[in-house]
This record gives C-alpha cells, sequence and structure tokens, in this order.
C-alpha cells in the first residue's frame, strides 16, 4: 500500500480503549485500511459490521500474531490487562511486528514510566526495553490515569457519603480514555514520522481527590467527604467491594503513588497531540452521574 494509505492495526480492539479508537479511526480513515485484532469471532463480528477487518489473535499465543500483521504498516499495540504476563505477551507482538516489518508501533505504556514509582509501571519499562532492542520503529503513548478510574466510585461515594482513597492532597492530571483513545489515532493516521518520540500524555488539569469529592457534592446535591485511608486499609475496601486482590492491590498503589506526584504531569503533550482541550473533571462526573 501507498504511504498516504498506510494498513493500520489496533490490537485488544474489544476492549474500552480499543473500541474508541476503533471509532475516532473511522471519524477520518477509510474502514478498508483498518484492521484490528481481538480473541473471539463474536467481537469480530461487531467489528467486521463497521467495515474493519478483524483478526483473531491472543497476546500469549504469539504464534497467532504473524498472520495478524501480515500487510500491516502502523500498529497500535494497547497494553495487555494480564498483571504479571504483560511484558511478556507485549513482547510476543513486538516480536512478530520485526519479523512482518511493520513501519511503525504505538505503545500504551504509563505516564513517566521511567520514573513512576508505581508498581504497575515496571511490566511497562520491561516493554520499552524490549522496544529499543527490537529495532522496530516505535512511539510511546505514555497514558496518564483515566478519569474514569475514579468517577466509577461515584455510586459508591454517593451510598456511603464518602469518596475514600490513599492519594492524600497528590494532584491527579487525568484524561478522559476518549482523550487518550484520540492521541493514539492521531500518531497511527498523521504522516508525520512519529519513531523515537515519548509522549507523556495526562490532563490539562490536575484535581486532589478532596476536589473530587467536592465536584461530586457539587454536582449531586449529595453531601460527599474525602476519607483519606492508609494503604492496607483501602486495599481491604477494595477486596471488600469485590474487586479482585490484584486489581484491589493496582488501585491502593497507584493512589499511594499519587501521593507522592506519579500522576501529576503539566506538560499538556495530550491537549496539544489532539488538537483540543482534555475532558475536564466536571465532565467526567457529570457524565458518570448520568449514567446512574
Amino acid at each position: 500500500m501507498s504511504q498516504h494509505q498506510p494498513r493500520l492495526l489496533v490490537t485488544g480492539a474489544s476492549g474500552q480503549l480499543g473500541q474508541l479508537v476503533i471509532a475516532d479511526l473511522l471519524a477520518t480513515t477509510p474502514a478498508a485500511q483498518i484492521a484490528a485484532t481481538v480473541r473471539t469471532a463474536e467481537a469480530g463480528a461487531r467489528l467486521t459490521a463497521l467495515g474493519v477487518e478483524a483478526r483473531i489473535a491472543d497476546y500469549g499465543r504469539p504464534e497467532t500474531f504473524d498472520a495478524a500483521l501480515a500487510g500491516i504498516d502502523r500498529v497500535l499495540l494497547i497494553s495487555s490487562n494480564a498483571l504479571g504476563q504483560r511484558a511478556a505477551q507485549h513482547g510476543n507482538v513486538i516480536a512478530a511486528a520485526k519479523r512482518a516489518g511493520v513501519g511503525l508501533l504505538a505503545y500504551t505504556s504509563v505516564l513517566h514510566a521511567d520514573t513512576s514509582p508505581l508498581g504497575l509501571a515496571g511490566e511497562h519499562r520491561d516493554t520499552e526495553a524490549l522496544l529499543r532492542a527490537s529495532g522496530v520503529p516505535f512511539v510511546l503513548l505514555r497514558n496518564g490515569w483515566y478519569t474514569e478510574n475514579y468517577t466509577a466510585a461515584i455510586p459508591a461515594a454517593l451510598a456511603h457519603h464518602a469518596l475514600i482513597g490513599s492519594a492524600g492532597e497528590g494532584r491527579i492530571a487525568s484524561a478522559a480514555r476518549a482523550d487518550y483513545a484520540a492521541a493514539a489515532a492521531a500518531v497511527l493516521t498523521t504522516p508525520e514520522n512519529w519513531s523515537g518520540r515519548v509522549f507523556e500524555l495526562a490532563g490539562d488539569d490536575a484535581y486532589t481527590l478532596p476536589e473530587l469529592a467536592a465536584e461530586l457534592t457539587k454536582q449531586s446535591g449529595e453531601q460527599v467527604g474525602y476519607v483519606n485511608l492508609p494503604e492496607a486499609d483501602y486495599r481491604a475496601a477494595l477486596l471488600g467491594a469485590g474487586l479482585p486482590a490484584e486489581i484491589a492491590a493496582l488501585l491502593a498503589d497507584s493512589d499511594v503513588g499519587a501521593s507522592k506526584g506519579a500522576l501529576f504531569d503539566d506538560s499538556r503533550q495530550l491537549s496539544a497531540l489532539i488538537g483540543r482541550p482534555t475532558t475536564p473533571l466536571a465532565a467526567s462526573v457529570a457524565a458518570a452521574l448520568a449514567r446512574r
């Protein structure tokens, strides 16, 4: 295919971020240029209905990615959700991308992965090292926190009149998942050569969890305070709410990291990349309340 019509592929396209990236791509790019990997035929059928070519592949089955990447020019590698296995799974895709001669691989890493104290950053650092050693042209999309990670707690916060966490007064520069999706789509579709670029992506504005509680109080009319907990107590509360142990541990660790500035960035690289302001916290809170 010509340089002006690169063949694009999004991995993990049935996930929340992947679906948004596909929607953004379809707004500017002919469906015939877009392919996506999914793990099931059912997920593939939903993409096919949009005109997108669905290719069955699994991060944990490296042999599936040789066929999945055939004829592809640019790849978005959306990080796996298999904690503890992610670096190896990403390595499978990177190796296949090298064999396929992919012209650019964009990877969704984590904000300030090289210096982040977050426990989840380790597998991202390992993946970035694999990319650098592979020889595949790559761009790092170091995504900050999704605002939805916090607005998901709104129903419980309203029920108990308390938002709990371990972030203290740490400032969190989150953005909506749709903002990060728009950035990924922009990198895949613009003619600029992004190879070697590292984008630290975060929201234009930052807030503390007490400020989130205040915004929730303002919009809902219900009094919601913020209760800061020790990491172990917050993890226990998340377990009590039914979260899997590894997710509860990840969220509690990330909140403690936020208290140390791990989720803050004021470079505004995300809004510069997508050509518009990132979604304000107030808008994300309003959207979450509307979905109740």
